[in-house]
């Protein structure tokens, strides 16, 4: 018998103001699924724009990494997976599809990996992924990136 394990990586990407989501199932994390994620979360996009929030994993900030026009890539801190609104998703999805769930293959696993995403609720994403400091954050990024400084009153 030969030991060893099978896995499966999900890329995802939520609006967190309309609970719509583009998921890929891939098989490795890595700058070349990476491409391949965000040329089909671009496609489905159509003219549309979005900013990307994501942390700083390695895949993520590539200096190879080719990001589609329409997509803008903004870098949360280092070392700060509580500021990614995403991680409750991971969290809501653990909770509901891998804990204390014994699957007989990889193929099970990914089908309720796939039925977790295609039935849950737009609702339920929003308020997963919601997140009030996002604005203030992706402002104060933008205007740095553009040498602005933005001042509260």
């Amino acid at each position: 018998m030969r030991q060893g394990y099978e896995n499966f990586y999900v890329y995802s990407a939520v609006a967190s103001r309309t609970g719509d989501q583009f998921s890929l199932l891939l098989p490795f994390v890595n700058t070349e699924l990476m491409h391949v994620y965000l040329d089909e979360f671009s496609k489905s996009l159509d003219l549309e724009k979005a900013g990307l929030i994501m942390d700083q994993a390695g895949w993520h900030k590539s200096k190879y990494i080719v990001v589609p026009n329409n997509i803008e890539i903004w870098l949360l801190p280092p070392y700060s997976p509580e500021l990614n609104p995403v991680e409750s998703l991971w969290k809501h999805l653990k909770q509901n599809i891998l804990h204390n769930r014994l699957y007989d293959s990889l193929k099970q696993l990914e089908k309720a990996v796939v039925d977790y995403f295609d039935s849950i609720d737009k609702q339920l994403l929003t308020k997963l992924c919601a997140c009030s400091y996002i604005c203030c954050y992706i402002v104060e990024t933008v205007l740095h990136a553009n040498q602005h400084t933005l001042y509260r009153s």
